[in-house]
């Protein structure tokens, strides 16, 4: 591993309605947009629905940790929502590392991460730090 070393890409082919409901549900998010194709069409956003931030941030929170050695190699993800997701979307999770680093006697690497819609535009961006062998 060195700096501009690429994680390996991270792909969902088509983003579920179900789960998005699902989430809803266990969130105890009423917002209709993640279910509720009659509001999403009434506020002007399309016909699919919205999928939540949170399974947005997981899907690169999944990318990193399957790349790192497991979850408890993530020490730090931080994040910035861009723009939607929508229901049958196709994304991808793409990253790479941007600096190694000791700190506490612990190797570190820094990686700058992305989600994007295949075809579309960034969904998130963000920055992720990994502990490594």
């Amino acid at each position: 591993m060195r700096v501009g070393s690429e994680l390996p890409v991270w792909e969902v082919e088509s983003v579920s309605a179900e789960k998005m409901k699902t989430t809803a549900a266990l969130l105890a998010d009423p917002t209709p947009i993640h279910f509720d194709t009659e509001t999403v069409r009434g506020l002007g956003l399309g016909d699919r629905p919205v999928n939540q931030g949170p399974l947005n941030m997981g899907y690169v929170m999944n990318a990193v940790t399957a790349w790192a050695g497991g979850p408890e190699r993530l020490r730090r993800l931080r994040v910035r929502f861009r723009g939607p997701v929508l229901a049958g979307d196709h994304v991808r999770v793409r990253g790479s590392v941007t600096a190694l680093r000791e700190e506490d006697g612990v190797r570190l690497a820094d990686c700058e991460v992305v989600l994007e819609v295949v075809g579309g535009e960034p969904a998130v961006t963000g920055t992720a730090t990994v502990v490594v062998p």
